[in-house]
């Protein structure tokens, strides 16, 4: 998401310059870094965050003892400053598209064919904006919870109290195509290509998504 904010970032606030900044070989490079970096970092705590308790208080219950040094590991580096990254550049992409959205009412009546085009290029860029802005508030009611427990309690209550917000966690990539989905209608039209298996078709490629 931090990679996909600065994408809008320089899409919005700097459109002369996002060909020449953000070209293909760029973004893989930063999608397989942070792949790369993702790998070791989890690899490094996934052996110290959550640990099964051996001796339980009660028959049949489960503790899970949390070590805080890797959960606020975890928490300032695969929340904390990501998150104040998303905010700093979408608080910059706020105040451009505000300028941009009155600059667009006030010129309304006198673009041109040409300008209009520009003009649903620009509410493509912040409909996009603000589609990831739903996805960033969806990650943080998801994630907050798991943080907020791992830090208030050392045992981490109980194992199914743990499994509930660790559930949140992992249902936050389930709800990222529904939230898609709801914005763009080619979306729709690509999932549905996609579960009746048209897309195995030799036309597929031809379909219409918009």
């Amino acid at each position: 998401m931090v990679l996909i904010s600065m994408d809008r970032y320089v899409a919005i606030c700097h459109p002369l310059h996002y060909s020449t900044q953000i070209t293909q070989k760029r973004v893989q490079v930063c999608i397989c870094l942070c792949w790369i970096c993702s790998v070791i970092f989890q690899g490094i705590l996934q052996n110290h965050t959550m640990k099964l308790q051996d001796t339980n208080p009660c028959s049949r219950e489960c503790m899970i003892v949390v070590d805080h040094v890797s959960v606020l590991a975890d928490l300032i580096f695969s929340f904390i400053v990501p998150i104040t990254i998303i905010v700093l550049l979408y608080m910059r992409v706020f105040v451009v598209a505000v300028s941009q959205a009155h600059a667009m009412r006030s010129h309304i009546a006198t673009v041109t064919f040409q300008k209009t085009g520009k003009v649903m290029a620009k509410k493509s860029e912040l409909k996009a904006a603000r589609t990831l802005g739903v996805v960033i508030v969806v990650f943080l009611l998801c994630f907050c919870p798991y943080y907020c427990a791992a830090l208030v309690d050392e045992n981490f209550h109980t194992a199914s109290n743990a499994n509930i917000v660790i559930f949140l966690v992992f249902f936050n990539s389930c709800l990222n195509p529904l939230i898609y989905a709801l914005f763009y209608p080619w979306f729709r039209k690509s999932i549905k290509l996609i579960v009746t298996l048209k897309i195995l078709q030799p036309d597929s490629c031809d379909a219409n998504m918009l």
